[in-house]
């Protein structure tokens, strides 16, 4: 299908992403974001899952208003804010501590969203068609150690699936969260997922200290066990990152990771 983008001015690719479908659209001095699901990889109902999600987390959590859903398209408000991989490095310890614990209340709320079945979104009402992943057999019995940790932990949620800084909009004055970007990823998962994904890469003590207090004050758990259950949570998304080593940094990166996981046979490991 080919697109009409002729009523959208000024299209401008967004900074930060990957996948050179997101852009930036100025018409009457109002900015607009457009992204563009043309690609096979997509969902034919990719637009409308997540104009979905949108609408189901709005007023729950800082996520643009829906402006109009076309097939292969999607167009959103433009939200005020600093990406959070760009400011990270920038704070210094308390900085680390108040931004860790604004992820931690997204991890946290969003690890409250509780759903009847673990699965993918397979339209615009949200139903969910049930999956079974599996971790490797290159884990060796550490798999077996997760997937007995995560059983003790039954219930499902809506996970964002790539909550991470790249996807977070923070005011570089308050370190408030102003924005939770890309759902391409969402579906009905482990409530630890997220918090998994927050702390993967991102592991500067006043950072996790953060992100943890936060999340457990919303969850009830202790930091102990939610940095366990999410690291074992994590281990389903990081060792598929690593099978993609080489396609870009944050892949290999995974790939790094896993490897130095699978040696310790520590899902702690770096």
């Amino acid at each position: 299908m080919t697109l009409d983008l002729g009523d959208f001015a000024s299209l401008q690719p967004l900074e930060g992403g990957w996948s050179g479908e997101t852009f930036v659209a100025e018409a009457g001095g109002d900015r607009t974001v457009v992204r563009i699901f043309a690609g096979l990889r997509h969902s034919p109902h990719a637009a409308e899952i997540q104009a979905a999600l949108l609408r189901l987390v709005r007023g729950l959590l800082p996520v643009p208003d829906v402006l109009e859903v076309r097939p292969e398209l999607l167009v959103t408000t433009f939200l005020p804010g600093v990406r959070a991989d760009l400011l990270l490095p920038t704070l210094d310890d308390e900085g680390l501590r108040r931004v860790g614990e604004s992820f931690g209340r997204v991890a946290g709320t969003l690890a409250g969203m509780p759903l009847l079945a673990r699965g993918v979104f397979a339209d615009g009402e949200l139903r969910i068609e049930r999956y079974d992943l599996e971790l490797p057999d290159s884990l060796g019995e550490l798999a077996a150690r997760a997937d007995t940790l995560l059983d003790q932990e039954r219930r499902t949620s809506l996970v964002h699936s790539d909550l991470n800084p790249k996807n977070l909009l923070v005011d570089p004055d308050t370190l408030a969260v102003t924005g939770v970007l890309d759902w391409e990823f969402a579906h009905a998962g482990h409530p630890f997922t997220d918090l998994g994904n927050l702390l993967r890469f991102d592991r500067e003590p006043a950072y996790v200290e953060g992100v943890l207090s936060a999340y457990c004050a919303l969850r009830g758990t202790s930091p102990e066990r939610s940095l366990d259950l999410a690291r074992a949570a994590d281990l389903y998304a990081l060792t598929e990152l690593a099978s993609r080593a080489g396609d870009n940094p944050v892949a290999d990166r995974a790939a790094t990771r896993v490897d130095a996981i699978v040696a310790a046979q520590d899902w702690h490991a770096t």
